[in-house]
């Protein structure tokens, strides 16, 4: 009978080994919105903005990472709308998602995402695609049917290094160069950049 059951073991343990490996492996987890994503404008096709999501402890949070102006316009332009803690703070690197978190295999709600040319903060959700390449991004008033989604595409890990120091998460890019300090732009002072958000 011992003899058996250490041979039924012994076919057991090869079964569930792999089991054990693919959910340990990190490459087959399922994709969540961390990470540097692109908007573009939907006629144009052009770059409207990046945006860095980070997570926190299952909480996440984005941030204009990197703005494509027009001739003209000021970078330095801030949230002179805005009618919390963000404002006067600088587009660029200004948290516009905030409290998301996963609410199924690709989706997370319950957060907030705030549209900087008008401080008006939206309900929203994201649904990253199943090869993780792409996040839809909708923000809403009262139902989630009354929202507008946008596009977002995944972009590689050589991008990061293509971002202001002030913002980049990875402080082995550009470690001796501080970040420029600029005086504020009040939105009111010059055109606003269009599509920053990705809208």
């Amino acid at each position: 009978m011992r003899a058996k059951m250490v041979s039924i073991v012994a076919l057991l343990v090869p079964l569930l080994a792999p089991v054990h490996a693919v959910s340990a492996d990190p490459a087959t987890a399922a994709p969540t919105p961390a990470g540097l994503w692109q908007a573009v404008d939907s006629d144009t096709k052009q770059p409207t903005g990046w945006f860095l999501i980070t997570d926190h402890d299952g909480v996440y949070d984005g941030i204009i990472a990197k703005m494509f102006l027009k001739p003209g316009e000021d970078p330095n332009v801030v949230c002179d709308q805005c009618k919390d803690d963000r404002h006067d703070q600088r587009w660029l690197g200004l948290e516009i998602i905030r409290g998301m978190k996963q609410e199924d295999a690709d989706k997370y709600s319950g957060g907030t995402i705030l549209d900087p040319r008008d401080g008006k903060i939206y309900h929203a959700i994201m649904k990253v695609s199943p090869d993780g390449q792409t996040l839809i991004v909708r923000g809403y008033i009262g139902i989630e049917l009354l929202g507008e989604n946008q596009y977002w595409t995944r972009l590689p890990d050589a991008a990061y290094s293509m971002l202001d120091p002030s913002i980049n998460p990875n402080p082995a890019v550009n470690p001796n160069m501080a970040p420029a300090k600029h005086p504020p732009v009040h939105h009111s002072q010059m055109m606003a950049p269009q599509n920053a958000v990705g809208r």
